[in-house]
């Protein structure tokens, strides 16, 4: 039962649209998921005609799938084939990075980013380059973000679980580009979360809003000049859409609105605010949501940093004097008996710096920044556990590698009763020269196994282990 209230409030706003608004409704929700371009290009996978596929306009790679698809109980999910992703939520990503060529010179911020469906496809526009710092307040969350960054082989992220105030106060105009997917009463869910109809009210569309307007006054601090910014909530309400932004504006004329252009199905927004965007269930095959394309005067100066509290992290060289007792020359013997091709100099060349926390070395990306004093989940790409005499390759080291990468693979059929079994943790009889070995499926990496005496070990996560039908 929608509340009354909410009615009453999109009666007034829709007026003549009011009844098509309410009949969508009793229709099925849209499914899509999102394509994974660090896996492979979407063409390859479209011709293996897994599943029933239709394009989502708004979102490159982005596909509607049908009712009778089951992605997510597909081994490619847990290889990081694809990001299952309710349409509409595809739209503000994508105008974030949109006449981005690649991430090579960005650092974005993704300030509410659990569970993670906007920084990965971020990530997928970065195409490796420049660097990512994903952001979630609730630990419990932020951890699930660090997850499915793992699980899409995204290597240039950072994962911190900090308030926009905290980060505020380390990075000053900063970034060049912030996604702001504010917290809100997500009245735009009610098809597909219940819950989020349980608890509406007005108060709480009160709290959301003035919420919204401390995490904005934060991401206004941390961006460069001349750099866009994306707001977007999942809610319908205009204290949190329209108002947020023209509150925002008030406090902040040194912010615009752009004028974007829109895909099939959008509107522009209500009133003096036109220029931002209006995601209707009764107009598209998605669920509610409002987007805007802010830009903050003032050009973008090549390599410009703007102000970083501790600078940047320097982090281990394999010749420094630390590297020994950091693993490195572990990791180093681990990756020339492991890799081939250019993946040797990419993954463990000179250029290459390292982080060690505990016995889990990590490879930052080029001209991280500094993450003294805040909470960090996940500093680069985690390469592994070094120990003494020894180095344990992590999973998100297999699942940022292509067959190509790698000495050795072993590949298991996706419609085979084999790989079902590796990933339930299930050991089996291979032949091979020992070692270890990029288990794939149908060519998509997947995790590490140990070839020894005819038996393939399986190194597949506990944590992530599970029976697939």
């Amino acid at each position: 039962m929608l509340p009354q209230e909410f009615l009453e409030r999109m009666e007034n706003m829709l007026g003549e649209e009011y009844p098509a608004f309410l009949k969508s409704y009793d229709i099925a929700r849209y499914q899509a998921l999102r394509l994974n371009p660090q896996k492979g290009d979407d063409a390859s996978f479209l011709n293996r005609m897994v599943f029933s596929l239709e394009r989502v306009p708004w979102a490159e790679h982005g596909y509607y799938y049908t009712a009778q698809d089951t992605p997510g109980k597909h081994p490619y999910h847990e290889a990081g084939v694809y990001y299952i992703q309710e349409p509409s939520a595809m739209a503000p990503a994508a105008y974030l990075t949109q006449q981005m060529a690649d991430g090579a010179g960005e650092r974005i911020l993704d300030l509410c980013a659990a569970p993670g469906g906007k920084s990965t496809q971020i990530a997928a526009a970065m195409a490796g380059r420049g660097i990512l710092i994903s952001n979630e307040i609730h630990p419990a969350r932020a951890k699930i973000l660090s997850e499915n960054i793992e699980r899409m082989g995204i290597a240039n992220a950072v994962v911190t679980n900090e308030t926009p105030q905290r980060l505020a106060e380390h990075f000053s105009e900063y970034f060049t580009r912030i996604m702001v997917d504010a917290p809100c009463s997500g009245e735009g869910m009610f098809r597909k979360n219940e819950e989020a109809c349980e608890q509406w009210s007005t108060q709480n569309v009160e709290l959301c809003a003035d919420r919204q307007d401390e995490i904005l006054d934060c991401a206004a601090s941390m961006l460069a000049g001349g750099g866009r910014l994306v707001y977007s909530t999942c809610t319908f309400a205009p204290a949190e859409d329209e108002g947020s932004i023209g509150r925002f504006l008030e406090r902040h004329p040194e912010f615009y609105v752009e004028e974007v252009p829109l895909a099939e199905g959008m509107s522009h927004g209500l009133g003096e605010l036109s220029a931002t965007i209006r995601l209707w269930p009764h107009k598209l095959r998605g669920e509610g949501h409002y987007v805007a394309v802010l830009r903050k005067e003032g050009t973008l100066a090549d390599g410009g940093s703007g102000l970083l509290k501790n600078g940047y992290e320097n982090g281990l060289a394999a010749g420094d004097s630390k590297s020994a007792a950091a693993g490195i020359p572990e990791y180093l013997a681990f990756a020339g008996e492991t890799f081939a091709g250019d993946a040797l100099e990419k993954y463990a060349g000179r250029e290459c710096r390292y982080l060690k926390f505990g016995e889990q070395l990590y490879r930052i990306p080029e001209g991280m920044p500094s993450v003294k004093g805040l909470k960090v989940l996940r500093p680069g790409l985690h390469l592994g556990t070094a120990k003494k005499g020894r180095f344990e390759p992590s999973h998100a080291l297999a699942l940022t590698l292509h067959a190509a990468d790698v000495l050795h693979t072993m590949d298991l059929p996706s419609d085979g009763r084999e790989i079902r079994g590796y990933l339930n943790g299930e050991t089996f009889p291979a032949q091979g020269e020992k070692g270890w070995y990029l288990i794939t499926v149908d060519g998509y990496s997947t995790g590490w196994g140990k070839l020894a005496g005819g038996i393939m070990k399986n190194h597949y996560p506990k944590g992530l282990r599970k029976r697939l039908y």
